[in-house]
C-alpha cells in the first residue's frame, strides 16, 4: 500500500510507461482514498475500458451511462475518478457481491457489458513486472502496463431488471401500507395486492 506521497513518485517514475492520463487519474483516486493500491488500479483501468467497450468517452457524458460495481471499498474510487459516475447523480449503483466487477450500461441504446479481471490474472501480472520481488508491488505496477485484453474478460449482459426499471422515473413517490414511510423511485412491491416497502415485504438489510 502506498502513501499519497510515494503514490505521486511511482506515478511521475519513468519506468512504469503509463499514459499521462492514467498516471492523473491515479493521483486523483489516491488524494481521495489517501494512498493508492492494486485495486484502485484496476478500478480505474476497468472504468476507462468499460466506457470504451460501451462507445463512451471518459469521463462520460453527463448520465449517459449506468455503472454497476459489485463491491465498495478501494476498487470503488478508481471507478469513479475514471468515468465520473457517482451516487448522487444516480450513476452509479453498488450491488454487493463481493468481486471486483462492474458492469457498463448505455442509457441511450440499453447495451451492457460487464468486466472482470481475468482468472489467473495476479499470476499473469507477475511476468510484466519480474523485476519485482513483492507480488503486491509487481501486481500494482503490472495493472497499469498490461492490455486490457489481458487484464479483463469481457462479457455483453441484460440486466435484472432491466435498465428501465433500475432508472425509474423522477418524481414517482408512493407509501408503504405498513410502515408509512414514502417510497421513490418505484421501489415499491406488492403481496397479495398491498402495496409495502422492500423492508416490509422481507427484503431488508435491518431489523427493529
Amino acid at each position: 500500500m502506498f502513501s499519497q506521497t510515494e503514490t505521486v513518485a511511482l506515478a511521475e517514475h519513468q519506468e512504469f510507461d503509463v499514459t499521462p492520463h492514467l498516471t492523473d487519474l491515479l493521483k486523483l483516486s489516491s488524494a481521495r482514498h489517501d494512498h493508492l493500491c492494486p485495486r484502485q488500479v484496476l478500478g480505474v483501468r476497468m472504468g476507462l475500458a468499460g466506457l470504451a467497450a460501451i462507445g463512451l468517452e471518459a469521463p462520460m457524458p453527463h448520465k449517459a451511462a449506468l455503472v454497476i460495481i459489485e463491491t465498495d471499498g478501494c476498487f470503488a474510487d478508481g471507478i469513479e475518478v475514471a468515468t465520473g459516475a457517482t451516487v448522487g447523480h444516480r450513476t452509479l449503483r453498488v450491488n454487493d457481491l463481493g468481486k471486483i466487477a462492474a458492469t457498463f450500461a448505455d442509457v441511450k441504446t440499453g447495451r451492457a457489458v460487464r468486466l472482470a479481471p481475468r482468472t489467473g490474472v495476479r499470476e499473469s501480472a507477475l511476468h510484466y513486472a519480474p523485476q519485482v520481488k513483492k507480488k503486491y508491488y509487481a501486481q500494482f505496477k503490472a495493472y497499469q502496463i498490461m492490455p486490457e485484453n489481458e487484464l479483463f474478460d469481457y462479457q455483453e449482459v441484460q440486466l435484472e431488471p432491466d435498465l428501465k426499471t433500475l432508472l425509474s422515473r423522477p418524481g414517482v413517490r408512493s407509501k408503504c401500507t405498513q410502515c408509512g414511510e414514502e417510497i421513490i423511485n418505484e421501489r415499491q412491491v406488492y403481496k397479495n395486492g398491498i402495496r409495502l416497502c422492500r423492508s416490509c415485504a422481507g427484503n431488508s438489510y435491518y431489523r427493529p
